[in-house]
């Protein structure tokens, strides 16, 4: 009896234990406050396909290398939070998903808004995926590389200032640049009814003399803050965040996240030079992806700008795949640019891999098909909070025969708590014969002492698999379940929902056969409410599947008890 509540309770402080540790993983880690060693700001001369690290700048800087990200003006390495905001002139565009601001000279893209999705903490506004402000910059340009060939630091001239889709599927905003001459090039964004994708297009004109061949650049700069009011540290629970910073997939290498912190380094590993794949800034529950198209070669790179906070990951790419552009021709390449939710299955459709941006932690192999049937749920419910229910009472369903075996083994052991007790009675301070009698009254009785915690341990990886899925599913974020749950991904602002869970915990253990041991006793009387001020930093619709498990583990634990407690009553009757 003792064995068992000892186990169940390092079963408990195990899985507790996972969850911290799976955190820890995934943690956004600060970057050292000592000053940046100084890196290129792109990966130049590599064309090794096998892992690549982030090259220290050199005195020397190749021709092709892309120009440092600007911002609007110079920042500060002591001071990160003082990044200016730009003060150029900007051309808005706004379709039925996104409203940006481009900047009117570079054409870089400095504002990126989610009509669609709301701001954390204020609903009325809808979130801000990139922008110039302190404490979170985060912007994309994009430029070409070759002599006489404009980038991000040129002079750009655009069509237009404002730009709305209105009843159009699609809007095109163009800029051009003719400053060198026989060279015209047009850089064109390409919006469309729906949809997260911009098309970013360069079409270049050449009258030159003789074959060029030219590369684009497509890069993103931002700074090493986590999303603001998507993690906080204000606690040992909330501080620790998803994860945030680049990501490089290839077929050799798939999935790649590089941490700031190993960039800060000089230790960043990733596949430099491929054929396929993509490149990406992630965020929890936001991403931004370089597609390139096609498969032809391409340079990903991931760097920290020299003398700045900032930090650029982006893909370089030839105009013409393995050939020149020839005088008197045009030619033209086109990029992908995805900026918005993580939505599983509109990621799978885009890019090869790119789901995996979705943070599901190690459990992911579990975690998906949850979601998938949780996703299945609601589209019938239409209310994530019902949902939640409905999908907990059948996983109890599923659970219910080992539920139900370890369910009697535990009033089996209930039962034998007098004669236990008598035990310990007869032996007093001597813990062999104790346990030797215990060990052949367990053999007599036929009971499993630790029948009881299979269940336990089986529902453990789904308690953390769920966790992962309430964390990282963008479907959840900001959804509401009833009255003062308005949003099921983060921790209830009242504690209704904690302090019910407990309140239902300590209903459990009184169901259960009570340790013989005071001092265990008492412990489990502590333990809903250690576990209660646990949940109280847990996601609501985390501490809403646990409540509901304890309140169908109680009905299934009485129902049990009281069913094994008539049985002997009955079998005692037909004796006489």
């Amino acid at each position: 009896m003792d064995t068992q509540r000892i186990i169940a309770l390092i079963i408990f402080s195990f899985s507790g234990l996972l969850l911290w540790e799976a955190w820890q993983k995934q943690r956004n880690p600060p970057v050292p406050p000592s000053t940046p060693t100084a890196v290129a700001a792109a990966q130049t001369g590599n064309t090794n396909p096998a892992m690549a690290t982030s090259p220290a700048a050199s005195s020397t800087v190749p021709a092709s290398t892309i120009p440092t990200a600007t911002t609007a003006a110079p920042v500060s390495v002591a001071a990160p939070a003082a990044v200016p905001t730009t003060s150029t002139k900007t051309v808005s565009v706004r379709t039925d998903t996104l409203a940006l601001e481009l900047d009117s000279t570079s054409g870089d893209i400095r504002n990126v808004v989610l009509l669609k999705h709301t701001a954390r903490g204020d609903v009325t506004q809808p979130f801000a995926l990139m922008q110039e402000k302190v404490g979170h910059y985060f912007i994309a340009q994009t430029g070409l590389l070759g002599e006489g060939m404009p980038n991000h630091t040129s002079k750009w001239v655009p069509t237009g200032e404002r730009f709305d889709l209105g009843g159009n599927d699609k809007i095109e905003v163009a800029f051009t640049n003719n400053d060198t001459p026989g060279i015209d090039v047009t850089k064109v964004f390409t919006f469309k009814r729906g949809s997260y994708v911009v098309d970013v297009r360069y079409d270049i004109k050449y009258g030159g003399a003789s074959p060029i061949a030219p590369k684009a650049y497509f890069q993103f700069v931002r700074d090493a803050n986590p999303p603001e009011g998507e993690s906080s540290g204000s606690n040992p629970f909330t501080g620790i965040a998803t994860f945030t910073g680049p990501a490089v997939y290839t077929e050799l290498k798939k999935f790649q996240k590089v941490s700031f912190a190993d960039i800060e380094k000089n230790k960043a590993e990733y596949v430099s030079a491929a054929s396929d794949g993509w490149v990406a800034m992630v965020q929890h529950y936001f991403v931004s992806a370089w597609l390139p198209q096609g498969g032809g070669a391409r340079e990903y790179f991931v760097n920290r700008v020299p003398n700045s906070p900032l930090f650029t990951a982006g893909v370089k790419q030839p105009i013409v795949a393995g050939g020149a552009i020839l005088p008197n021709t045009t030619a033209s390449l086109s990029m992908p640019l995805y900026v918005g939710p993580q939505l599983q299955e509109s990621l799978k459709a885009l890019a090869p891999g790119l789901d995996l941006v979705v943070d599901y932690g190690w459990l992911k192999t579990l975690a998906y098909p949850m979601f998938v049937v949780l996703s299945f749920l609601n589209s019938m419910i239409g209310n994530w909070g019902w949902t939640i229910i409905v999908f907990t009472i059948l996983l109890k369903l599923v659970f219910f025969p080992l539920n139900q075996k370890a369910g009697k083994s535990m009033a089996h052991m209930k039962s034998l708590m007098p004669k236990m007790e008598a035990l310990k009675a007869r032996h007093g301070d001597d813990k062999m014969k104790l346990n030797q009698a215990m060990m052949e009254l367990y053999k007599t009785e036929k009971v499993n002492p630790l029948g009881g915690c299979l269940p336990i341990i089986i529902q453990i990886p789904f308690f953390i698999a769920l966790y992962w899925v309430l964390l990282g599913a963008v479907e959840l974020r900001n959804t509401p379940w009833m009255g003062w749950i308005t949003d099921l991904s983060t921790p209830d602002p009242y504690y209704v929902l904690p302090v019910l869970m407990g309140a239902s915990m300590f209903i459990q253990t009184k169901l259960n056969p009570q340790p013989a041991d005071p001092i265990q006793a008492k412990v489990m009387l502590v333990l809903p409410i250690v576990f209660s001020i646990m949940f109280f930093f847990f996601p609501a619709g985390l501490v809403l599947y646990w409540t509901m498990q304890n309140i169908l583990g109680i009905a299934q634990q009485w129902y049990i008890n009281k069913t094994f407690s008539a049985t002997p009553a009955k079998a005692t009757a037909g004796k006489r």
